[in-house]
């Protein structure tokens, strides 16, 4: 019984006793410089294909290739990287990211072909290294169920949103500032680095094979029915960021103001990471999937607005509000994982998550590229509002998937046969 008791300090962990555990900033910092490049790769793209092509819808379709081949790989990555070690999948994925970014990147220059931007795109987005789930693994290795795993969620969460933040105002400054081809050159040096210093860190990883190592009962974490509800609600999210890149990229470019880009998405960024925080700093009531269709809802009634913004501070007050959002819904999506899957399988889980998002973004760049190109501008703003709409009826109507099955129950099938008995 006593195990089962935390005290009133324990049940309002903070981010400061957060980062007080043991070994966490030796993966924290290599990770954060890890990720950082992920931020920049498809508006690198999206700017460098717009510029040497002049169309915005095969600027899309080229950052949609990206996308959608890391969404398909991204689980597989996390399949390998859970059963042989993150480092064993880490290594040679970098070295392929670099080599098929500074690939892409050349054909661009030379006026190739769409078709051959697409076949460089596959093994760009195929490649591309999985170090937010790798480090959000390493936490729940860590934590082992402590209350702190809502928190590092939400610290992860911000983390992601900083590099989004700083992401596409690098990329677009390089892009805009130094040469279109500057921003996906950065991107491929930076994961090359960061993705070494990060797979150096073999100490934090989660083992592979051993004792306790616990694994999905059909093989994959996407048999579990709430992770696949997860993922729709991600491809939603996914929708938000494709939308919101291609459409912020084209309102800039049509006021005569392409640096401002960055300045508009860092905006939308920034909500994301503040509303992160607060969420991480809150000791929750609320079971968190009713917190998720709350916020979802929240997400999917902002996103509404921002199709008839037409002017640069309603837009960019209506991106923070989006952003704002965002984080409530993601944080609360990974924290779900934690009780929906095995530790054994959570790196997998998590992949599937963010290849959702990356599909839901792929999905998102292509469509708001063509309806920017076909109709008028800010057309692209459908593009959130409907995807975050059709996420929240899936959510609403399956979210009885979301509650965990207990974790005794494989327990009860070798001990629990006897009935209980009142004892005087």
């Amino acid at each position: 019984m006593a195990s089962t008791v935390t005290s009133s300090k324990s049940s309002r962990p903070g981010y400061g006793q957060l980062l007080r555990t043991r070994g966490a900033w030796t993966f924290l910092l290599p990770g954060f410089a890890a990720r950082q490049p992920f931020a920049m790769l498809t508006i690198s793209i999206v700017l460098l294909v717009q510029h040497t092509t002049g169309s915005y819808g095969a600027a899309g379709a080229a950052a949609a290739v990206t996308g959608v081949s890391m969404a398909l790989f991204a689980p597989w990555t996390g399949r390998l990287a859970d059963r042989f070690g993150q480092r064993a999948v880490l290594l040679p994925g970098v070295l392929v990211h670099a080599l098929a970014g500074l690939t892409l990147t050349a054909l661009a220059l030379a006026d190739a072909p769409l078709w051959a931007l697409f076949a460089a795109a596959v093994p760009t987005g195929a490649s591309v290294p999985q170090i937010g789930p790798m480090v959000r693994a390493r936490w729940g290795v860590k934590l082992q169920g402590s209350p702190l795993m809502t928190t590092a969620a939400a610290f992860e969460s911000v983390t992601d949103e900083l590099t989004f933040v700083v992401g596409p105002l690098l990329a677009t400054a390089l892009c805009t500032a130094v040469d279109p081809a500057a921003g996906l050159v950065t991107e491929a040096a930076l994961t090359l680095v960061g993705g070494l210093l990060f797979a150096a860190q073999k100490s934090t990883q989660p083992t592979v094979g051993g004792k306790g190592h616990a694994r999905v009962e059909h093989g994959s974490a996407l048999r579990v029915p709430g992770v696949r509800v997860l993922a729709v609600a991600f491809l939603g999210i996914g929708s938000v960021f494709g939308g919101m890149q291609v459409s912020l990229a084209a309102f800039s470019e049509s006021i005569g103001r392409p640096g401002l880009n960055g300045v508009l998405y860092g905006t939308f960024a920034a909500g994301n990471m503040l509303a992160g925080i607060v969420c991480g700093a809150i000791a929750w009531r609320a079971a968190p999937q009713r917190r998720l269709v709350v916020g979802y809802g929240a997400l999917a009634l902002a996103a509404a607005g921002l199709w008839a913004a037409q002017s640069v501070p309603l837009l960019a007050a209506l991106g923070l509000l989006v952003g704002m959002c965002i984080a409530p819904a993601l944080i609360t999506g990974y924290t779900l994982v934690e009780s929906l899957v095995p530790a054994g399988a959570r790196t997998e889980a998590f992949t599937w998550l963010t290849g959702a998002v990356a599909l839901g973004q792929a999905a998102a760049v292509t469509v708001a590229g063509q309806l920017e190109d076909r109709f008028w501008g800010g057309a692209g703003f459908l593009v959130p509002l409907g995807g975050t709409a059709l996420a929240l009826v899936t959510l609403i109507a399956l979210r009885s998937r979301l509650d965990a099955r207990p974790r005794s129950r494989t327990v009860a099938r070798g001990v629990g046969h006897r009935a209980p008995v009142t004892v005087d």
